[in-house]
């Protein structure tokens, strides 16, 4: 994928506007509009910042959010999310910083967590 973009410029001129705001801005997508919501195809979903592989088709599940959903992940960090009067647990590209959602202690076993995640701060490579 090329080098990382280091500065706002960079980034504005990689990604589309929603991708920006996403994921540099940490916006959210409407719910129910995001183009991999109900992607069932095998393969795995990598950060549109970076490249780096973050979820895999076998941990996705419908959880009727209206985000992709997932109950694992790799190559993310969490940080504890206050914004908008609400405590979250913000899911961040380890690589790249950028913003993917959020994780919740409501989804399916093994793990309980549910890794909602904006389709815009994705992009799906077929298995």
């Amino acid at each position: 994928m090329g080098t990382m973009p280091s500065s706002d410029a960079e980034w504005k001129k990689k990604l589309s506007a929603e991708q920006y705001r996403i994921l540099r801005e940490k916006g959210t997508e409407a719910p129910f509009t995001g183009k991999l919501l109900k992607n069932k195809e095998k393969g795995a979903y990598l950060c549109k910042g970076c490249g780096t592989e973050l979820f895999s088709y076998e941990t996705k599940f419908e959880s009727g959010t209206g985000w992709p959903s997932f109950y694992d992940a790799k190559n993310v960090q969490l940080r504890e999310d206050d914004s908008h009067g609400m405590r979250r647990t913000e899911v961040l590209c380890k690589k790249c910083g950028g913003h993917l959602g959020h994780v919740f202690d409501d989804g399916p076993q093994p793990t309980g967590k549910r890794f909602c995640i904006n389709s815009a701060a994705l992009e799906f490579r077929k298995k």
